[in-house]
C-alpha cells in the first residue's frame, strides 16, 4: 500500500508513495466507550474509597484540569465530578477549577469554553509566579497553585498516555507539573534525570521520573483523581480513585491498545500526530523522539522521521516551548547542543534536549506546516509534503497515531 492518510490539524493529509515499499503500524486500538457512563461507573467503583468517603459538604474544592495541549473530555469528566460532589452535599460555589498549564501558555477564553462548556466561569488558568511552598523533594522546594494549596480537597482529571519520560502521563502529573511551580519542572525535566535507566517511554515501573511525580503528588494533596486513556478508537478506559492505582490501571488498558511488534529496520518512518499536538513544534516533535527513543527504534542507520504537522503558533507561545525555541534555533549542532545542555538548563527546554538526543542519530523532517523557516531554525528539515522528504525506494513505515503507538 503506497497510498495512505495520516492525521493533520483537525483533519488528515493524503500521502502516495508509489516507489516505496510501505508498510502501516496500527495497533489493535482497542474500542471506544462512551466518556460519561463509563467515568459514572468509575466513581462508583474507584480504585480506593469513593469521593464520598473523602470529601465534607462544607470543603471547598480544588479540580485540576488538563490544558488544551491533552485532548482529554474534560467537559464531561468535570460534569461528573461536579455532580457527584452536589451529591454528597459540596455545591459548585465551593469548587475552583484549575487549568495545569506547567509552562505551556494560558488558555484563551474561548478555549476555556470549548474544552469546559457550561463550567468554564469556574475556571482560572495556573500561574506559576502565584505558588506556596509544600513540601521538598531531594532538597528541590515543591511549589503549589496556591488556590489548590488553600482548598479542602484536591482532584484532578488526566489523560493517561505514553509519556516520554513518566512512562505514562495522567494521576500526579496534572497537579505536580501542570499546577506547580519552576523547581520540580528543573528537577524532574533536568538531563540527570532524563538519564537515568528506567526513564523511558511505555514504563511505569522502577521509572524514577514517575516515582517522583508520585510521591509530588502525594505532598500536593491530590485525594482522588478520574483519569482516561485513549487510541485510534477513542477514549478507550476510564479509572478513578487513588493516583497511583489509576495509572497502574489505565497503563494496562493502553498497553493492550496502543503496541505494535516491529521487526527490520526502516529508511523512514511517517509519524502522524495532528491536533492539538501539531499546533506547535514542542508538541509536535514528540513524534520524533517517541519513535527514536522507545523500546524499539525502527530506523536503519541513516533513517529519518517525517511528521506532517500544521504548526500555526510555530515554535510554540509558552515559556516552555520559547525555551525549546531558543536552544535549538542558537545551536550549530545537535551533537554540540546535546553537550551544551548536559551540564544544565532551564525548565521547559528539556523538550530541546530530548530533541537534540534524537537527533544526533536521525534527522527530522517536518511537513505541511505554516512555519517552515522556524522548523530549519530548530535543526531539523522543513519540506512542502511527505512526498518531498522521502527518498524514492524508500522502506517506509507509517505511524498514523505516533503518540499512541507503542513500537516494541
Amino acid at each position: 500500500m503506497a497510498e495512505f492518510e495520516v492525521p493533520f490539524g483537525d483533519g488528515t493529509v493524503s500521502v502516495d508513495l508509489p516507489e516505496c515499499e510501505v508498510t502501516v503500524a496500527e495497533p489493535s486500538g482497542g474500542e471506544a466507550v462512551d466518556v460519561r457512563a463509563a467515568a459514572e461507573e468509575a466513581l462508583r467503583e474507584p480504585n480506593g474509597p469513593e469521593l464520598a468517603e473523602l470529601i465534607d459538604a462544607d470543603d471547598t474544592v480544588a479540580i485540576v484540569v488538563t490544558d488544551i495541549t491533552r485532548a482529554t473530555p474534560d467537559d464531561t469528566l468535570v460534569d461528573v465530578l461536579l455532580s457527584e460532589l452536589q451529591r454528597v452535599g459540596v455545591y459548585r460555589e465551593q469548587v475552583t477549577i484549575i487549568v495545569g498549564l506547567g509552562l505551556h501558555r494560558p488558555m484563551t477564553d474561548d478555549e476555556l469554553d470549548e474544552m469546559l462548556g457550561e463550567h468554564a466561569d469556574l475556571a482560572v488558568n495556573h500561574d506559576p509566579e502565584d505558588t506556596v511552598k509544600v513540601g521538598e523533594i531531594d532538597g528541590t522546594p515543591i511549589e503549589l497553585n496556591r488556590r489548590v494549596a488553600m482548598a479542602d480537597r484536591v482532584l484532578s482529571t488526566g489523560m493517561v498516555e505514553p509519556h516520554q519520560y513518566a512512562g505514562f502521563s495522567g494521576g500526579g502529573k496534572t497537579v505536580a507539573i501542570g499546577a506547580g511551580g519552576e523547581p520540580l519542572i528543573r528537577y524532574t525535566h533536568g538531563p540527570d534525570m532524563l538519564s537515568k535507566g528506567g526513564v523511558r517511554l511505555g514504563r511505569i515501573e522502577d521509572n524514577p521520573f514517575r516515582e517522583a511525580i508520585d510521591e509530588t503528588g502525594d505532598l500536593c494533596g491530590l485525594d482522588f483523581c478520574l483519569n482516561v486513556t485513549h487510541g485510534p478508537a477513542g477514549i478507550l478506559d476510564v479509572a478513578a480513585g487513588l493516583p497511583r492505582l489509576v495509572v497502574r490501571d489505565l497503563a494496562e488498558s493502553a498497553q493492550g491498545a496502543l503496541s505494535v511488534d516491529i521487526d527490520g529496520e526502516y529508511d523512514a518512518v511517517v509519524a502522524g500526530v495532528g491536533a492539538p499536538k501539531d499546533a506547535n513544534l514542542y508538541q509536535a516533535t514528540r513524534a520524533a523522539t517517541y519513535v527514536i527513543l522507545g523500546a524499539n527504534n525502527p530506523l536503519g542507520d541513516g533513517g529519518r522521521v517525517v511528521i506532517p504537522a500544521e504548526l500555526p503558533e510555530g515554535a510554540g507561545e509558552g515559556t516552555g516551548e520559547k525555551r525549546f525555541y531558543k536552544w535549538l534555533s542558537g545551536a550549530d549542532s545537535a551533537d554540540a547542543l546535546y553537550e551544551e545542555m548536559r551540564s544544565g538548563y532551564e525548565p521547559g527546554a528539556q523538550r530541546a534536549f530530548v530533541v537534540a538526543r534524537a537527533l544526533r542519530n536521525h534527522d527530522v523532517y517536518v511537513t505541511n506546516s505554516e512555519a517552515p523557516d522556524v522548523v530549519e531554525e530548530c535543526l531539523m528539515h522543513a519540506r512542502g509534503s511527505v512526498e518531498d522528504a522521502v527518498d524514492p525506494g524508500s522502506d517506509v513505515l507509517v505511524v498514523p497515531d505516533a503518540l499512541n503507538t507503542l513500537l516494541r
